[in-house]
């Protein structure tokens, strides 16, 4: 039953938008249709964001497609999600989040060894127009480095 899983859904506006903190990896409650539509890859994280509702930390507008071959049976694409972390852990990013302007963004989608869909979460703080414009640049020049070694 060891087959390859290589579906890595990343949220690639994410460490453009935001200084990342801290990440945690978190496992998802789906239904069985989810997984499936994962497992196709038909998963995105774009615009979605986490929030801490009582003590339980859920996922919001992530869009998993319907599954092809769903029936009556299948899921709403964008609906909240739950979340599964440790209670230390949650404790941990509930403290950080009650300062102001962090916030919690999912940065990767992935499937682990054992087939399960798990969700790397970071807190994040907003980066400034400069801070972006900083990092674009340095962008630049890794690759202009890398193209000067390869010649």
């Amino acid at each position: 039953m060891a087959q390859q899983n290589n579906i890595v859904i990343k949220n690639k506006k994410a460490s453009f938008d935001y200084e990342f903190i801290e990440t945690f990896v978190a496992g998802i409650v789906l239904t069985g249709t989810e997984i499936k539509s994962i497992r196709l890859g038909k998963a995105s994280l774009v615009d979605t964001y986490c929030t801490v509702i009582g003590r339980e930390l859920w996922v919001k507008n992530m869009n998993i497609s319907e599954y092809f071959y769903g029936t009556y049976n299948n899921h709403v694409a964008r609906r909240d999600r739950k979340l599964l972390l440790n209670r230390k852990e949650l404790n941990k990013i509930e403290r950080l989040v009650k300062d102001t302007g962090i916030t919690i963004v999912p940065t990767k989608l992935f499937l682990n060894e054992k087939g399960l869909a798990k969700i790397v979460i970071a807190v994040a703080k907003g980066k400034k127009e400069y801070d972006k414009r900083q990092t674009l640049r340095e962008k630049d020049d890794k690759r202009d480095m890398d193209r000067a070694f390869k010649k």
